[in-house]
């Protein structure tokens, strides 16, 4: 494999050992940067003139993203996270006002600076408020990436107590984020709650509370008018068949679950008003 090849496949960046074990040779690399295609920012490392300048600042700091700022490398739900890098740092500080991690149990990643899976979760699980460590989570472990238990017994002690209560409210019923975020919202206010329930002539419904009020929630910003049309009619035969419904969107999930939480128990007490 020639260095160009090596680095995209790195990622646009990489330090000598991690070339070499992609076949790249010392004089392969000379030439490259002779030629310069190939840029050096240090001394043993290696990057392409495109190469990301955090990935170059994370490999001279020799620094691993992990916790929510590894979440898109994995491919992982996550909250916005605005602030400094979570970053692994072998002598356990950084100097750049980065979000320090200590620990690793497992081998990071082979060709980029990226904390392993189950250390990035382990990470999130103890520094992360509840809903954001969930959803990063769930999403691996509905891929089937990660079990519950594989983090359970690597969280072992008082310390690591509240992170494994998280991992209680972790289920395979999500559909999306915003499922997980509303489902764990309704059931951690003592609501029974189903999800990707099926009712005939509807299709399946995101969540279904007490067994009659239906949960749809949409990500999308803007509605196309087509899927509006489309959802109308399905929260229509959902009314007709005795459901109650309510629609909500990612505002109101992620910002605004508070809200979205009264009104679920306004129209719950509704119901158990009249009943005689």
């Amino acid at each position: 494999m020639d260095a160009m090849t090596a680095l995209s496949a790195c990622g646009g960046a990489a330090r000598r050992p991690v070339l070499a074990g992609l076949g790249v040779d010392d004089a392969s690399l000379r030439r490259a940067s002779r030629a310069g295609v190939v840029t050096q920012p240090a001394r043993g490392l290696y990057a392409l003139p495109t190469a990301d300048p955090a990935q170059v600042e994370l490999l001279l700091r020799r620094q691993l993203l992990t916790c929510v700022s590894a979440a898109p490398f994995y491919g992982l739900w996550a909250l916005d996270s605005p602030g400094p890098a979570h970053v692994y740092h072998r002598r356990g500080e950084t100097s750049d006002g980065g979000l320090s991690h200590g620990g690793l149990l497992l081998p990071p990643d082979a060709h980029r600076p990226v904390a392993a899976l189950g250390d990035v979760l382990i990470h999130a699980l103890r520094c992360l408020p509840l809903r954001e460590s969930l959803v990063m989570v769930e999403c691996a472990v509905l891929r089937g990436d990660m079990t519950v238990e594989f983090l359970r017994r690597r969280l072992p002690g008082r310390r690591n107590g509240r992170a494994r209560e998280v991992l209680q409210w972790v289920d395979r019923g999500a559909d999306s984020m915003l499922e997980t975020l509303a489902r764990t919202c309704f059931r951690q206010a003592g609501i029974g709650v189903q999800a990707q329930v099926y009712i005939d002539g509807v299709g399946y419904v995101d969540l279904l509370l007490e067994g009659w009020l239906v949960i749809e929630l949409d990500g999308r910003q803007h509605g196309e008018w087509a899927q509006v049309k489309k959802d109308q009619r399905r929260n229509n035969r959902s009314v007709v068949q005795g459901y109650t419904v309510l629609r909500y969107y990612y505002a109101d999930v992620v910002h605004n679950p508070g809200q979205m939480l009264a009104e679920v128990l306004t129209v719950l007490a509704g119901r158990r008003g009249k009943q005689p």
